[in-house]
């Protein structure tokens, strides 16, 4: 399997713990959006990534790949079985990709992106939004949603690998979650990250 996109990527960075979890071999070839690469753009014609190639078959979207994924290689299970638990475990995937990302990601634009890729200035007041106003109410819903090692069930999951994602790019903004404010949240996110499947997929290419 090929997969394409950037290791920047929290959505990319899903599908790398995912193969991680799951055992799957696979090569890693670190695009950017967009990029001028007839296999890249054969996989994704749109120009997404994470993007995939599976012995002929090509498949683009994060959450998509995992499902695809999940099919195909079943065990271990990144999917509850359990009617209710399966329902949280999509909410919380979809949860982690738009409602999350949106603002988890703004201090690594601002501070890490744009001044050393994009070579522009960055706004300190969008990192304080983000911070003071924006993304509390998104901490305290998760912190009264942890009840264990798991957002889901008893088992790692989709739900676990889609909100925690984006944490690592929150990180390499030097920004950090409050654990006085927020202690399970805090002590989630360090665990989970600290999985050998995400130390793997941090370890993958940037690009």
């Amino acid at each position: 399997m090929i997969v394409y996109g950037t290791g920047y990527s929290p959505y990319v960075r899903k599908v790398l713990v995912s193969l991680a979890e799951k055992g799957i071999a696979y090569e890693h070839r670190p695009v950017m959006f967009h990029a001028p690469d007839a296999d890249f753009q054969a996989a994704s014609p749109f120009g997404k990534i994470p993007a995939i190639e599976d012995d002929g078959f090509h498949l683009a979207d994060s959450s998509a790949i995992l499902w695809y994924l999940e099919r195909k290689h079943p065990s271990p299970a990144l999917v509850p079985a359990d009617p209710q638990a399966l329902g949280r475990a999509i909410w919380f995937d979809e949860f982690g990709d738009t409602e999350l990302f949106g603002k988890l990601i703004v201090p690594f634009v601002e501070r890490v992106l744009k001044p050393n890729m994009m070579k522009q200035a960055t706004n300190e007041e969008a990192v304080t939004k983000a911070l003071e106003k924006d993304l509390p109410p998104l901490f305290d819903y998760l912190e009264g949603e942890i009840a264990g090692p798991y957002l889901v069930g008893e088992a790692f999951s989709i739900a676990d690998i889609s909100v925690a994602t984006s944490f690592y790019n929150f990180h390499l903004a030097e920004a950090r979650i409050d654990a006085g404010r927020w202690p399970k949240l805090a002590a989630y996110i360090d665990a989970t990250l600290g999985r050998p499947s995400f130390r793997a997929a941090l370890e993958a290419k940037k690009g």
